[in-house]
């Protein structure tokens, strides 16, 4: 049977108090069974854990009015219920659910609650500590991708554990991989495709350059915390100041890649229209040069000492040609940009000064 959902009803800021007040109830009758389930979680399973959610939140619906027909022995029943009625759900029951996905690695249902925002800063605090303990690699991606209010704190963990990525934190990343291979094949067709033509074309170029290739699945991850929007300098130099040596040389390393392939292709960027106007969504997690640039300015600053008395790391001095192909292409740029603002003030004044201008 397929499943067919028809939602009616109020937003939880418009219920009459009446009701309101039933939610609230509800969701502390949930909140009290489920807390005490979780103190002896060994004897609690996943599926118990699941069936006491689904509950909670069709009751939910009925107390607002709200009308919905999944087909129960669907596997994403649960997170499909989570991602349409999380709205009707407290503060305190979101964190216990997440609490509770975390100690019974419900993976599905925990990436569900991030994905939809669901996922409340109060547990924010110990959530990325929780998910490298299990090496959760792709569930850690998702936090970095969906999670607004992730701190230094989280980002330098984060940024930590993709640097030295543990052999089993691997695993949870084979979908990850898969889904940029598809995306670069979707980019490729595009740019290859006959009836493909105008700006969809140049997108799609843009694509292919950007792909993955060179990359390993560990520093794909490192694309998210590049691109993520909570990481600004201040913040990255705090991660960047907690590296040892290692993790210095593997950030170094992944860095060089991104201006090894501007060098190959100046004339990119970040190809954001590429994910509206292609679906190839991974165009939106690409480093600008100029956020890599900084982010080498800021390890030579806070490890200078490191790079100087580890002089035979030799990634530093083939860093230099590619540094310096780049700033040569740059002056080459910013020489043309130059000359073609000349020749537009020479023309407005030959436009200006033209007899045809003036009148008779």
């Amino acid at each position: 049977m397929g499943q067919h959902i028809q939602f009616y009803g109020p937003t939880r800021s418009r219920l009459e108090p009446k009701v309101d007040h039933e939610l609230i109830e509800l969701g502390q009758k949930f909140f009290k069974k489920l807390t005490r389930k979780l103190k002896d979680a060994n004897s609690f399973s996943e599926a118990e854990f699941m069936d006491m959610l689904t509950l909670y939140l069709e009751n939910s619906a009925k107390k607002v009015g709200i009308s919905f027909h999944f087909d129960k022995f669907e596997p994403r029943y649960a997170c499909n219920a989570v991602e349409k009625l999380g709205f009707l759900m407290a503060k305190d029951v979101k964190c216990l659910i997440a609490e509770g996905s975390v100690a019974l690695s419900v993976c599905e249902m925990l990436e569900a609650l991030i994905i939809n925002g669901l996922v409340d800063r109060a547990f924010t605090l110990n959530l990325i500590n929780k998910l490298i303990e299990k090496q959760k690699s792709d569930l850690i991606v998702s936090c970095v991708k969906h999670l607004p209010d992730l701190q230094a704190y989280d980002m330098m963990c984060i940024l930590k554990y993709f640097l030295m990525l543990p052999v089993d934190g691997y695993e949870s990343l084979v979908s990850l991989r898969k889904d940029w291979e598809s995306h670069a094949l979707l980019s490729i067709d595009k740019a290859s495709g006959k009836g493909v033509k105008g700006k969809e074309k140049i997108f799609a170029k843009e694509a292919v350059m950007l792909a993955y290739d060179g990359f390993s699945v560990s520093e794909l991850c490192l694309r998210y915390f590049l691109a993520c929007p909570n990481l600004d300098e201040v913040m990255f130099s705090a991660c960047v100041g907690k590296l040892d040596g290692e993790e210095i040389k593997a950030l170094v390393r992944y860095l060089k890649k991104w201006l090894e392939k501007y060098e190959r292709f100046p004339q990119v960027g970040p190809c954001h229209k590429g994910s509206s106007v292609l679906g190839v969504k991974v165009c939106e997690w690409v480093p600008f040069l100029e956020t890599v640039v900084k982010c080498l300015c800021v390890i030579v600053d806070e490890h200078f000492s490191f790079l100087v008395l580890h002089s035979e790391f030799g990634e530093l001095r083939t860093l230099e040609g590619v540094v310096g192909s780049l700033a040569a292409e740059v002056r080459l740029c910013s020489g043309l940009a130059t000359l073609a603002e000349r020749l537009r003030d020479e023309r407005k004044a030959y436009d200006h000064e033209s007899p045809g201008n003036f009148a008779f």
